[in-house]
């Protein structure tokens, strides 16, 4: 019988333990499952016995990542014989930390929470982006909480959509209302436009747009600046046309772009091209999902643009 573990991971003050309190709390979550709790720091708000009482589970501090190397987490599986784990997450600890640790063989990951303060988001971002980053990447969902009318969400869900566009991204406001944040897209280009232009510092605003929203581009004309790249496997007469982008750090650098079919030559590998092109929402090969084909019109020589790499934040 797999035993299902939930990390919820953030920074101190990111609501992690007031979450966790819910979720034992909660009658369409918990059902009397024995539940073993591990929080991983000492946090500004405690557990309340009869919350856990209530969740019946049993409460393991833990407040140094080496206590969860070796064998200590089989242990207390031995002791506790869990049916369920909810690890409250220090993230200044990395979750490779927990990844490498042993666990019992029915311990089977269900779900990654990270929690987000949004009046520090933008301060833990510029200066501890390597710990802000870690959670946003590995998350199944990701929860803005005490958001205010001058909470910047498009931006903040762009930036994490950079990170892991596969995640599901929630803003919960002081007033106890819940959006996805999707309504206050404020694109930096005219969508309404033809063609669409893309500034070069919009590309990867333009990329997780038409991913999330291919029905917005679908019959539009583009014209933007980016590399033709070839991959293994691609479909015939198509290029990649897009940029390389730094998701976390210099070390961290991949690709990201919308294929693009062709009828004459293709550009060459890696060269900087100006694309007028046809937008069709179709699926995509490359993403493995509906999002956008692009159909070159017309393809002129570019130089590199002053910055060559897309940063989402």
């Amino acid at each position: 019988m797999n035993v299902p573990v939930y990390i919820v991971t953030g920074f101190l003050g990111s609501g992690k333990t007031k979450f966790i309190t819910d979720m034992l709390t909660d009658e369409g979550f918990s059902e009397g499952e024995r539940t073993l709790l591990l929080c991983c720091e000492e946090g500004e708000e405690e557990y309340d016995p009869e919350a856990l009482k209530q969740g019946n589970a049993v409460l393991v501090n833990l407040d140094d990542p080496k206590q969860i190397a070796g064998k200590r987490l089989m242990r207390m599986n031995r002791e506790h014989r869990p049916e369920r784990v909810i690890i409250e997450y220090n993230a200044t600890w990395l979750l490779e930390t927990l990844y490498a640790a042993e666990k019992p063989d029915s311990w089977a990951l269900a779900q990654i929470i990270d929690l987000v303060d949004a009046s520090t988001f933008e301060m833990y971002l510029k200066n501890m982006r390597k710990y802000m980053a870690d959670g946003l990447k590995e998350a199944d969902l990701v929860i803005f909480n005490r958001c205010d009318e001058n909470s910047r969400k498009s931006p903040w869900r762009r930036a994490v959509k950079g990170l892991n566009s596969g995640t599901r991204i929630f803003f919960e406001n002081l007033d106890g209302t819940t959006d996805d944040g999707v309504s206050d897209e404020d694109l930096p280009y005219d969508v309404k436009a033809n063609p669409v232009v893309i500034g070069d510092e919009d590309f990867g605003t333009f990329y997780l747009d038409a991913l999330e929203h291919p029905d917005r581009y679908d019959g539009k004309h583009i014209h933007a600046r980016g590399r033709a790249f070839r991959m293994e496997d691609m479909p015939k007469n198509c290029y990649v046309f897009g940029r390389h982008v730094m998701t976390c750090c210099a070390e961290d650098i991949g690709g990201i772009g919308f294929l693009c079919q062709f009828s004459g030559e293709a550009p060459k590998t890696n060269d900087w091209i100006f694309l007028d092109a046809k937008v069709e929402k179709s699926f995509s090969p490359l993403h493995n999902t509906d999002a956008i084909i692009l159909i070159e019109e017309k393809v002129s020589p570019a130089s590199a643009p002053k910055e060559e790499l897309v940063y989402f934040n």
